[in-house]
């Protein structure tokens, strides 16, 4: 079918996909006797009625709505009749002029118009309405609406989306162009969620050559990063050869030369080690600061053992009880030790032994700090002990200044430490070696530092197996506390994970009221009976609400995996209603009303709490991944979303930001860390030996607080229990301390 070229002005759109830029509108044709229209239908992105078009495209006809002009490829250009203009203005393109205003401004100014809120911005002040600082507020949002434009229209050549086109303008602003065209990996590097297929897709159009320098050094840096996803902070020479080479089809001895000129230009680390390995730059540094540090800081030796002992005394004493020798040892190595480690399973006394430290130490008035690597566990943290608890991330002091967590700042550092005599965190298993390089460097010297944590928990999401690799390098003092106390053990959640951890099947069979199994055969009968079980019978069961249960799955993508159950959940929990508002972002339905997660740390967003009378009492930057809230509004119209945290933070998000996002009736047990539910739901069926570990089993029905309840075969749970497997993570930190506290002993012998 022959293209045909047409030119004209948007007179209206009729519909618009935000994500992708599929667009139905009408052209008003120029240079025609009469008013023509033709309605063109295609990838529009950033169209604005009154803008001028030129359209190249093929006719095609709808069987419902007749002629339309599919669109090949288009042109856009400021529109310049008078009606054009004011259409164009009046599409909120400019943010602060409406339909009104825009309509004196063309009145007064005519074809000029856009040329004057270009060049001369201050000529809007004449119009009534408008101040001089508001004038020239208008031009510079003109210029830069401008910018984008051009930025879009340049990125869609090579594929990349409107919202994708939206974020990289967002960093780059008016040098967007010149630094795709200089480098488009650095999109992968610097962009989050470009990874390095896409700016390798967009390298490929622009000719950059196969065995280019900037494509390989950009698949090594892909891939560590990848690495370091998975919890890796290296990997040895040779796996990253292999991979690498694979991922870029070219020859190791490339990827070897490309190696050794980044270490020479300070890209990339190289340790000479047995098999060398090959680091991020970030997270050579942070290990070997973090083992420094550690290693300094468990050389400081304090306290009178005498006074620790008479207040542990008055503490039996008071509260009518007694410690066990285990727990006696723990809280005097506490109160002596500069850097101690207490760690066990549920029920074992971590909270008991936590309590009496603080209250030996406000004897001494001491300044103490407690946090938690998540909003949820710093909030049970201080539902435990009845002090403050915050996240890590707000004891530092979050600095909004770059998306990569791997370079942030934070107020307190090393030039501005907390001020704290001892800083308690909890639920150290979590925390991957960024934080812990982060908290480091703003904890004083002579500040003492106690981690608590279960070691036996799934490693952190982040690179990294911190608490881990400190208990195995023996040069950290540590409690490891094994004996479940007689509350605990009437509980069957807490017998049933110890159970689980010793390599025992738990109690299927277990007439306890906190502890079921429910036997399915297959897919669709457990998910009927998980739906049944969320939305009435334990919500009964329990007096609580249905988003007070969580289900926890092993998987994301099979039948009983996240993303099938959120769809099914968000179906019966909060289904379409009139006036609820709701929006499609990527093939997932957000709604009012939904339970979701933060699946990113995003160190820039801007957020406030409020009081029970609406008037603001907090308010500050940051949410990290993990943080679980409910969307309480959908605003299309400004395309924002709010969504209240369970910490009653109030955080707005633009429809671009929505990647952040994802629903969560259901997460991942890896997901859950940290957190504690009123109920857990495990759908267990099957699965992949790499991922139906004991360690996830275990997680998982230690997240429970009141009841869990396990749905599916016996024979997935026993297999589990069995699998021991301990998937390997290229971690150097335990290595680092070994050598750091070699290295002062032998000064020390000196």
């Amino acid at each position: 079918m022959d293209e045909l070229t047409i030119s004209g002005s948007v007179e209206n759109i009729i519909y618009t996909n935000s994500e992708n830029g599929y667009t139905v509108l009408n052209l008003l044709l120029d240079d025609e006797k009469e008013d023509v229209f033709v309605c063109c239908v295609g990838y529009l992105p950033d169209i604005v009625m009154g803008e001028s078009l030129t359209v190249v495209g093929r006719r095609v006809r709808h069987p419902s709505y007749g002629d339309q002009l599919e669109v090949i490829s288009y042109k856009k250009s400021l529109p310049v009749t008078e009606k054009a203009i004011e259409r164009y203005l009046s599409s909120g393109i400019v943010k602060g002029i409406g339909k009104r205003m825009a309509k004196k401004i063309v009145d007064k100014f005519g074809r000029d118009t856009l040329m004057i809120i270009d060049t001369e911005p201050h000529k809007l002040a004449d119009i009534k309405g408008i101040s001089m600082t508001k004038a020239q507020e208008i031009g510079a949002v003109f210029r830069e609406q401008g910018e984008l434009t051009r930025a879009v229209m340049f990125l869609q050549e090579y594929g990349v989306s409107v919202n994708f086109a939206a974020k990289i303008f967002k960093k780059y602003k008016d040098t967007t162009i010149a630094v795709v065209q200089k480098n488009p990996y650095t999109l992968a590097d610097e962009i989050w969620g470009i990874g390095f297929k896409t700016a390798d897709n967009i390298a490929k159009k622009m000719g950059i050559e196969p065995d280019s320098a900037y494509r390989i050094q950009a698949g090594i840096k892909y891939m560590l990063n990848y690495a370091a996803s998975s919890g890796h902070t290296y990997l040895p020479e040779s796996e990253l050869t292999y991979r690498v080479a694979e991922l870029l089809e070219t020859a190791a001895d490339n990827v070897k030369q490309n190696l050794m000129s980044m270490h020479v230009a300070s890209e990339i680390w190289i340790e000479n080690s047995e098999e060398r390995r090959i680091y991020l730059n970030f997270y050579y540094y942070a290990e070997s600061y973090i083992a420094k540090r550690l290693t300094e800081m468990a050389a400081m030796h304090t306290s009178d053992d005498k006074f620790v002992d008479m207040e542990i005394r008055n503490i039996e004493l008071c509260d009518n009880i007694k410690f066990a020798e285990g727990q006696l040892k723990a809280i005097r190595a506490a109160m002596t030790e500069g850097v101690f480690v207490i760690t066990g399973g549920p029920g074992t006394g971590k909270t008991t032994i936590i309590n009496a430290i603080i209250r030996i130490l406000e004897q001494q008035q001491t300044v103490i700090e407690l946090a938690a690597p998540t909003g949820k566990a710093s909030k049970r943290m201080s539902e435990a002990t009845g002090h403050e608890a915050r996240t890590i991330h707000r004891l530092l002091g979050t600095q909004a200044l770059d998306e990569n967590s791997l370079h942030q700042r934070f107020t307190h550092n090393e030039e501005d430490p907390i001020d704290a005599d001892c800083i308690i965190i909890d639920e150290v298993s979590m925390v991957d070696v960024p934080l812990m390089y982060y908290l480091l460097k703003a904890v004083a010297a002579g500040t003492r530092l106690i981690l608590v944590g279960d070691a036996d928990q799934l490693p952190s999401v982040g690179a990294g197996n911190v608490l881990h690799d400190i208990i195995s390098s023996g040069q950290i003092a540590c409690a490891s506390l094994n004996e479940i106390f007689r509350q605990a053990s009437q509980s069957a959640i807490v017998t049933n994970a110890h159970k689980i951890n010793r390599g025992e099947y738990p109690d299927f069979d277990d007439t306890s009221k906190d502890f079921f199994f429910m036997k399915r055969s297959n897919s669709e009968q457990l998910l009927n009976t998980l739906a049944g079980l969320v939305s009435e019978r334990l919500p009964k069961y329990l007096d609580c609400e249905p988003y007070d249960i969580k289900v926890l799955a092993p998987m994301r993508k099979t039948p009983i995996g996240v993303q099938n159950l959120n769809v099914m959940l968000q179906s019966i929990l909060n289904p379409p209603a009139p006036g609820k508002a709701e929006k499609e972002f990527r093939g997932t339905i957000f709604r009012e009303g939904d339970r979701v997660m933060q699946i990113k740390n995003d160190y820039d967003i801007e957020w406030y709490a409020v009081d029970s009378t609406g008037r603001t009492v907090d308010d500050g930057t940051g949410v990290f991944n993990g943080d679980e809230g409910v969307i309480s509004i959908i605003d299309n119209a400004n395309k924002a979303v709010e969504v209240i945290y369970d910490d009653c933070r109030h955080v707005a998000y633009d429809f671009t930001n929505l990647d952040e996002l994802e629903l969560s009736y259901a997460v991942t047990i890896h997901k859950s860390q940290g957190s504690e539910y009123k109920a857990v739901v495990m759908p267990l069926l099957g699965g992949p030996e790499v991922l139906m570990t004991r360690n996830l089993l275990y997680t998982g029905v230690t997240r429970a607080k009141q009841l869990a309840v396990l749905i599916g075969s016996r024979e997935s749970i026993c297999r589990m229990v069995d699998n021991n497997l301990q998937v390997q993570r290229y971690t150097g930190l335990a290595l680092r301390l070994n050598e750091f506290a070699a290295l002062r002993n032998g000064k020390q012998e000196q």
